[in-house]
């Protein structure tokens, strides 16, 4: 059996689907809801056969050999997508990118750009908006009353709390944001050495446009994962507060920008000219 038969579905009925087998809600169908997705899959695509454990298995293996990307033995939403939606009504695809998005600096472009008012959440109206421009840039045009069903499925897909806005975390999932920068690093790091190497790569991590200083969302993105750190859930106002606490105790200059000097200073290293 391969993927040929596999019946496409419409965003509401995958969003349907993903309610059910995701049902501790944790953004991933794995353990024995995968077992209970691809029982639910056979019997789908062959009514009148008997579901043995070892069909099950077998199939499973197969499909995720095929739809695992990240090969972590779960499903992500963007990877049930890629299985059971067709590619007109796949709109969870125009938020990949051709290169995994691993630095929390880019992502903070987005947030910036589409949280238009500020408010430390995207709203319905932002989401859609950014929807709709993803869907020009993939040359795509889409009934207002389709691009309004694909809005609306993202915020029952995303919006954990369900208060009809997006929060940080929740635009993080949607575009598969990659692990924390920082949580490859020892902040206690014994010898000075070891500080000042973990602190040349960390400052050139965040330093995207490479001008020596953090600026923008540069400073954002760093501000988040140091946050994440201690704190797993921050929001869009938390991020803001602790971005203004920074820039007080860092920027020596108050240029608004945060000197790699004046970063080192402001962590305790001392670092290269």
């Amino acid at each position: 059996m391969d993927s040929g038969p596999l019946e496409r579905l419409d965003a509401a009925a995958f969003l349907r689907l993903w309610q059910h087998f995701d049902a501790d809600d944790n953004g991933y169908i794995e353990g024995k809801e995968l077992d209970n997705f691809f029982h639910h899959l056979l019997k789908t695509l062959d009514s009148e056969s008997a579901v043995t454990e070892e069909k099950v298995q077998r199939v499973k293996e197969r499909f995720m050999s095929a739809y695992d990307v990240t090969a972590d033995g779960r499903l992500q939403i963007h990877e049930l997508a890629n299985m059971l939606l067709s590619e007109d009504e796949n709109f969870l695809l125009f938020f990949r990118r051709e290169t995994p998005l691993d630095n929390s600096v880019e992502f903070m472009k987005i947030w910036r750009q589409y949280d238009a008012d500020s408010s430390g959440f995207i709203s319905a109206a932002e989401l859609q908006d950014f929807l709709q421009d993803l869907l020009r840039q993939h040359g795509r045009t889409v009934s207002k009353a389709k691009l309004q069903e694909y809005t609306g499925t993202m915020m029952k897909l995303f919006d954990k709390n369900k208060d009809g806005r997006l929060d940080l975390n929740d635009l993080a999932r949607i575009l598969a944001l990659q692990e924390n920068f920082l949580l490859q690093f020892k902040m206690d790091a014994c010898s000075t050495e070891e500080r000042k190497r973990d602190f040349e790569k960390i400052f050139a991590h965040y330093d995207v446009s490479k001008t020596g200083a953090l600026e923008g969302p540069e400073v954002d993105g760093f501000v988040k994962d140091m946050m994440e750190l201690v704190k797993p859930s921050i929001s869009g106002m938390d991020l803001d507060k602790f971005r203004q606490i920074l820039l007080h105790h860092c920027d020596v200059n108050k240029d608004g920008k945060i000197q790699k000097s004046e970063l080192a200073l402001c962590l305790g290293i001392k670092s290269s000219p």
